[in-house]
């Protein structure tokens, strides 16, 4: 024995490490000969930060070495993907956990006000303006998809991007995404004398759950068309679970050597962004605007061209999209945020913080509906256009960390245990609580039927949104598209389309407007879908309208049934006369009915094409 504690002091010394933290821990101090010198730093990195008790059940040497080992591959992984290392994690834990049980404002001090920014409505003059300029600048933009998420608290098994946003053309979020990025890359390209062979970056942050399905879903799909060197994928690491108001990490209940993680949240994008390089590369190349989105909202490329065009014209650093929100609707609300020392900030405030926040500071009835019918506080959507020359200059000071915030469920009032482990949390949209008060920081309002219908519930946990509120369910999700694309050639191109009855499915009452869809190539704009329809064309209530093709121009049409016209690029193709048909037809489905495929029965509906008019 004394010839091992002769060794291992010997090993201390010449790594020049104080063993005495060390020795104190017998179970560990047993095991040192088995571990290289890098293990034995972080073993007493854990030390020294409180965290002995993760050694407690260690086995003699000899018995699950492997194991032991493997601990700390996990260890240098969390301390090498957290800004600071585990250190620094732990240190802002303990602050954090020590605010959260004395129950501190997070927002103490600071009086809350409407921000400036843009209200667009779709359609006129300055709508067209500022989709007209952003479609200039959409060649010197990147997209950045935040995709770290499973589909289980939908009810669907795979990743999220890999479900139908709509079960007419059966197009999968991702190939949405990549079509509508290909088609402004293709519009904005064309602005340019003579051409541009500029291609549009997409980087995907993934995490352990979603990255070898989200390469799967993109390598067997020929990546919907994008050049594979477009598209870069980024792995988000999780981050240590936490067991009390210590910080004490927590270990994993399946196993003595392993520390339980689980997901940082979807702020980690900064940090993997700042690390990967990619941004000098990108500003090397001249580009200018970063976009930021989230998995499942089908609406939202009807969007992106207006809203970048407001952060070119207004010169914005940060330009939230947002909708109307109802006063103390359950969406958080964009607000400017001054403090008593004079610091300023426009950051999203969660709805069950703002109105307590406005009662505290001179606003009695708190968040209220102004003369418009809405909260003058615009509905953060988590959808953000970033200046890219200031956020690299931003996250060369964070170094891509952005403001955390913890959430430990208690056991009792005393708030000294937890019901569960918890962990140190972040959200993207938080990255301008560091910016400078000269930071132009500004937000772009569209109406939520244009640019908002996220799929994020199960068809059960729908059915019970009280009714007024929206579903935000599969089925609501494609039933907004419908409605979007009606709306949009009602307004474009004066189209005559039936009012929507009202149907339910899966316990959710919808609007059902004829199923109008087409290829983001056919249509991008107010502008180019109104070129694109002429005289006098009608749209019954029952019909399907596909389009896929880029120059389909329909004129005099009157369609009763089901259409599809596909064309090849070049090729320019009139569509006009009466169409009548059986058409397709909606049949509900229920939702518990395992004989149905999982992306079918959460919508609570299937497609019957008994008849239609296909034309090539």
């Amino acid at each position: 024995m004394a010839s091992v504690v002769g060794s291992t002091t010997e090993k201390l010394s010449k790594l020049d490490i104080n063993g005495e933290s060390i020795f104190s821990v017998p179970n560990l101090h047993k095991n040192l000969s088995i571990l290289s010198p890098d293990q034995i730093k972080l073993a007493r990195m854990l030390v020294e930060a409180g965290q002995s008790h993760l050694f407690q059940s260690w086995a003699e040497p000899g018995v699950e070495d492997e194991e032991k080992r493997g601990f700390f591959e996990q260890v240098a992984r969390l301390n090498a993907s957290y800004p600071g290392g585990l250190t620094s994690y732990i240190k802002t834990a303990r602050e954090l956990l020590a605010d959260s049980k004395a129950g501190k404002n997070p927002f103490d001090g600071f009086t809350p006000s409407v921000p400036t920014g843009e209200v667009l409505t779709y359609g006129d003059d300055n709508f067209v303006n500022f989709e007209e300029l952003g479609i200039r600048e959409a060649r010197n933009a990147v997209f950045v998809l935040v995709a770290g998420g499973l589909g289980e608290r939908l009810g669907y098994n795979g990743i999220k991007l890999a479900l139908p946003s709509e079960t007419t053309m059966g197009t999968c979020f991702l190939q949405n995404y990549i079509e509508s990025i290909l088609a402004l890359q293709d519009a904005s390209c064309r602005l340019v004398q003579g051409g541009c062979q500029n291609q549009i970056p997409l980087v995907i942050m993934t995490s352990d759950d979603t990255h070898a399905r989200t390469i799967e879903l993109l390598e067997s799909n020929a990546y919907f068309g994008m050049e594979p060197s477009q598209v870069k994928l980024l792995k988000q690491e999780k981050v240590a679970c936490l067991d009390d108001n210590d910080a004490r990490l927590a270990v994993d209940p399946k196993s003595k050597y392993r520390i339980q993680t689980k997901p940082h949240g979807h702020g980690d994008v900064h940090s993997l962004l700042y690390s990967s390089g990619l941004l000098n590369i990108w500003y090397d190349a001249g580009l200018r605007w970063v976009l930021f989105f989230q998995d499942t909202n089908g609406l939202l490329f009807k969007a992106i061209p207006a809203a970048l065009g407001v952060s070119s014209s207004k010169l914005y650093d940060v330009n939230s999209l947002a909708v109307p929100r109802k006063a103390k609707e359950a969406i958080g609300g964009i607000t400017k945020l001054t403090h008593a020392d004079g610091r300023t900030m426009v950051i999203n405030v969660e709805y069950n913080q703002l109105d307590p926040l406005l009662r505290a500071t001179g606003h009695p009835d708190g968040d209220i509906n102004c003369e418009t019918g809405y909260s003058p506080f615009p509905g953060n959507i988590n959808q953000l256009i970033l200046k890219l020359g200031p956020y690299i200059k931003e996250l060369t000071k964070t170094g891509g960390a952005i403001k955390e915030f913890v959430n430990p469920k208690y056991k009792d009032s005393s708030k000294t245990s937890f019901k569960s482990s918890t962990r140190l949390e972040c959200m993207m949209q938080d990255y301008p609580k560091t910016l400078p008060p000269s930071a132009r920081v500004g937000f772009t309002v569209m109406d939520t039927w244009l640019a908002y219908a996220p799929v994020k519930n199960n068809p059960e946990d729908a059915a019970k949104v009280p009714k007024g509120n929206p579903y935000h369910s599969a089925t609501s999700g494609e039933m907004a598209i419908y409605r979007a694309n009606s709306l949009i050639l009602r307004k474009a191109g004066g189209v005559q389309i039936d009012d929507p009855v009202q149907e339910v499915f899966n316990g959710q009452e919808v609007e059902v407007w004829p199923r109008i869809t087409w290829k983001p190539i056919w249509g991008l704009t107010f502008s180019e879908i109104k070129r694109k329809i002429s005289g006098s064309c009608s749209i019954s209530q029952r019909s399907t309208l596909v389009i896929k093709g880029c120059n389909i121009f329909l004129e005099d049409l009157s369609l009763d049934g089901t259409l599809v016209v596909n064309s090849v690029e070049d090729a320019e193709v009139k569509v006009g006369g009466v169409v009548q048909n059986k058409g397709w037809i909606l049949e509900k489905v229920d939702y518990k009915d395992t004989t149905v495929p999982e992306e079918v029965r959460t919508r609570g509906f299937r497609i019957n094409k008994v008849e239609q008019l296909e034309k090539n």
